[in-house]
């Protein structure tokens, strides 16, 4: 959970009037949040809302930096319940959150997801390595004299004579998405650790080993295509040479149109992503804002909704669409301290 501190919080609420309000305002749980975990968490609110008393749930897609930033901007009936995450809170935001007195947030890991690198099957198929990954899409490449000059790749073709020629160009999620960083992360630093110089300023010098790795050109060669996958899915479909960004369920439920490419040669599969051989994936995650639990109608049962083996189990329907599920163990750890809310983060 990258050095946060997990601890036990009672989850009373001091102030009746922020509960009155609520009640008197809003009856239904407003969810913000990651592009990828927007459908999961909405085929949960579907089936909440057809199988309880309460109203469906309201969810948007704002990608996992926006959605912290309004599920952190506040309590109260103007501020969402659940903010959608496509990965961990950064230390950054819990802050913004405490000082907004956003001081009890429930983490709950729905599963696991692949990032996959994806292009129209009208298009060649590519097998890349994280290298080739960092080498096409790095603002500034390193050099064996220890300098770093700008990227100088326009094919694929310049970087490996076996890749095609073909004109680099990645549509790729914004800044504000979690997806964005989770593939510098795993996909970008993956390749640009294979310079040793690089690799040995992580720990002598964070800041430029982290501006060197997870920089990203701006010349054209990535394009920001926003935060809805579906829509980089039908871009691909009309550019054939172009090559995409975005979460495994959009794959499988585009494989008609769209192919993953083999990645350090492993192929972007439910199997080995459940595996962890699949070398670029992450975990899922929703938070709930402690505040508004037993003051939002429905939130609780709504928790006990998405943590259920019947979404998130080994054949849930949350599995159907695409999330890779967590071992069965790990499920039964989430599911009796989510639905408990006991492990609340903080500094």
């Amino acid at each position: 959970m990258k050095n946060r501190l997990i601890r036990t919080c009672s989850l009373a609420f001091g102030v009746l009037v922020l509960a009155s309000a609520v009640h008197a305002q809003r009856n239904q749980i407003r969810v913000v949040g990651s592009s990828t975990v927007y459908p999961f968490t909405t085929l949960v609110a579907e089936q909440f809302g057809k199988t309880s008393s309460f109203k469906t749930p309201v969810i948007e897609s704002t990608g996992t930096g926006g959605g912290f930033k309004l599920f952190c901007a506040g309590v109260g009936t103007d501020h969402p319940d659940v903010s959608n995450a496509s990965r961990a809170i950064k230390s950054s935001e819990v802050e913004l959150c405490a000082s907004n007195g956003v001081d009890k947030i429930t983490e709950i890991q729905i599963g696991y997801d692949g990032i996959v690198v994806a292009n129209s099957k009208k298009g060649t198929r590519y097998n890349l390595t994280r290298e080739q990954l960092f080498r096409a899409l790095a603002k500034e490449l390193p050099t064996d004299k220890g300098t770093l000059v700008e990227n100088p790749y326009t094919y694929w073709s310049d970087i490996d004579a076996s890749l095609p020629k073909v004109k680099i160009e990645v549509l790729g999620p914004p800044p504000t998405s979690g997806t964005r960083d989770a593939f510098v992360e795993l996909a970008m630093e993956g390749g640009c650790k294979t310079f040793e110089w690089v690799s040995a300023l992580k720990k002598s010098d964070k800041s430029r080993y982290k501006a060197i790795c997870h920089g990203i050109r701006e010349d054209g060669a990535y394009i920001e295509a926003g935060e809805n996958d579906n829509l980089i899915v039908q871009k691909l479909n009309a550019n054939p040479n172009a090559l995409g960004i975005f979460g495994f369920s959009f794959l499988d439920q585009n494989t008609d149109t769209v192919q993953g490419s083999v990645i350090d040669g492993v192929e972007p599969t439910f199997e080995n992503i459940a595996a962890q051989d699949y070398p670029i994936s992450r975990p899922l995650f929703v938070y709930i804002k402690g505040a508004h639990v037993g003051v939002v109608p429905g939130l609780e049962k709504f928790v006990a909704e998405y943590t259920s083996e019947k979404a998130m189990g080994d054949e849930g329907y949350l599995s159907d669409a695409g999330l890779i599920p967590m071992p069965q163990t790990e499920r039964r750890a989430v599911r009796a301290s989510a639905n408990a809310f006991e492990h609340n983060i903080a500094e």
